[in-house]
């Protein structure tokens, strides 16, 4: 569906903010026929009204059957902690289904928890406990006065809030789909992985975003539920704190460039509204990955594009923390 117009008012790059995301609870969106990218309003609308709510990020969990290959895929849109058990579930799916290959689709996931990024390499990938997962790269202050293992993120065989078995593949290979919008936790798990198993990515270059925060409190040793916290205060600060490299001492701020790009002909020659449903193996991107995935070999693409200049923005964009990458400092 397309919206051309907000309450009447007609969408621009300028007012575009103010209409969606300012301080009105409710809106109308007027709704138009696409016209070959050119939309015309055609008198239908939709009431809205906002409210604050937690997706679940474990979107599409499907399993693929492709020749001798059995192919799970993922689609997973934030590392959300309160979600641990879910993606652990998924995977609990994908190893009763006798999964040999792997599609991770990342391409709305800006990031989230570090811990929750180290729960699912564990379940993409076998290694021992004492296996390190990433490093954290904090100033000279911090690290000289903290024990270094403060400092480190070891791979897992347990969720430790609530002591579930991890439920691993033990792959050598995984495939990520990816995007402009694929940030933080997700190319740390791309990163991470990437010292010990063979990473394939699919789509377009990642954010570049390899800094990670931490939240701090108004309370004595400035965690939520310090001593003396201060409950009339409302707010708290997520400075940026840290950097995250993977096993190897290595991160990528500009972004990681996929093997298979997003081709011209993506959305374009084929018509925006042409791009399929999520999870279906039509959906251009994932039917690209699966042929990655089936014949061994990069499929052909036309140049590569980017689409990051024309978008103005994304309603994930505009929540808080978006893009983000956040630890639980150990003392």
């Amino acid at each position: 569906m397309v919206f051309k117009a907000v309450d009447g008012t007609q969408i621009t790059n300028t007012n575009l903010q103010n209409l969606l995301f300012g301080a009105n609870t409710s809106y109308t969106i007027n709704l138009a026929d696409f016209n070959g990218g050119n939309p015309i309003l055609n008198g239908n609308s939709i009431d809205l009204t906002k409210s604050q709510l937690q997706e679940d990020p474990v979107a599409k969990v499907e399993v693929f059957v492709e020749g001798a290959k059995t192919i799970g895929y993922l689609l997973y849109n934030q590392f959300a902690s309160s979600y641990d058990s879910e993606l652990n579930a998924a995977f609990g799916t994908f190893k009763a289904s006798g999964v040999t290959d792997l599609i991770v689709d990342l391409r709305y996931n800006g990031g989230g928890s570090v811990q929750t990024a180290t729960y699912l390499g564990s379940m993409i990938t076998t290694e021992s406990n004492t296996t390190v997962f990433s490093k954290q790269v904090w100033n000279e202050k911090v690290m000289e006065n903290n024990d270094a293992s403060n400092f480190i993120n070891y791979f897992t065989d347990k969720i430790t809030d609530t002591d579930e078995s991890i439920n691993s593949l033990n792959l050598s290979t995984v495939y990520f789909i990816v995007s402009e919008d694929t940030a933080s936790a997700s190319e740390l798990v791309i990163n991470a992985l990437s010292a010990y198993i063979d990473v394939k990515l699919v789509g377009t270059q990642t954010v570049g975003k390899q800094v990670g925060s931490i939240t701090l409190y108004d309370s004595e040793d400035y965690s939520r539920y310090g001593v003396d916290l201060n409950t009339n205060h409302t707010y708290a600060m997520q400075p940026i704190v840290l950097e995250i490299t993977n096993a190897n001492g290595e991160n990528n701020p500009n972004g990681y460039i996929p093997e298979v790009p997003l081709a011209e002909d993506y959305g374009q020659d084929s018509g925006i509204l042409n791009l399929g449903i999520l999870g279906n193996r039509s959906e251009p991107l994932l039917n690209k990955t699966i042929e990655y995935v089936s014949t061994g070999t990069i499929p052909s693409a036309k140049t590569p594009v980017s689409i990051k200049k024309e978008q103005i923005t994304n309603s994930k964009l505009q929540r808080p923390f978006a893009n983000e990458m956040y630890v639980e400092f150990k003392k």
